[in-house]
């Protein structure tokens, strides 16, 4: 979850600075700005690290934090597909996996 949230964090940061790695596409549905992604991938990726040092701590409610904030990470990724298709693509793998491993282990504690 650190590793996702810091990549997150830093496709946020730049698209803020308006990098040239970017495209820019014409009448899409979810049409921001480059800077408002930016936010937005930066504040995700800022809560999303913070919910992987949650996790290290072992409370339920860390788990259940990093899946709906891991799940907003891949629809935030799935709308940014125009902009940066390939590293969405694996942005939004690594975040279904963390919610695969969150699901597992809360089954794996109820099972102990």
């Amino acid at each position: 979850m650190i590793f996702g949230g810091a990549m997150a964090v830093f496709e946020g940061i730049a698209a803020i600075a308006k990098d040239g790695l970017f495209i820019a596409t014409r009448h899409y549905v979810f049409e921001f700005s480059l800077a408002g992604w930016g936010w937005i991938h930066l504040i995700l990726g800022i809560v999303l690290v913070f919910a992987g040092c949650a996790v290290f701590t072992g409370a339920l409610w860390a788990r259940f934090f990093g899946v709906s904030i891991a799940g907003l990470g891949a629809i935030a990724n799935f709308l940014w597909l125009p902009y940066y298709p390939w590293w969405s693509l694996v942005l939004i793998g690594v975040n279904i996996f963390i919610i695969w491993a969150l699901c597992t282990g809360m089954h794996r504690e109820a099972d102990a």
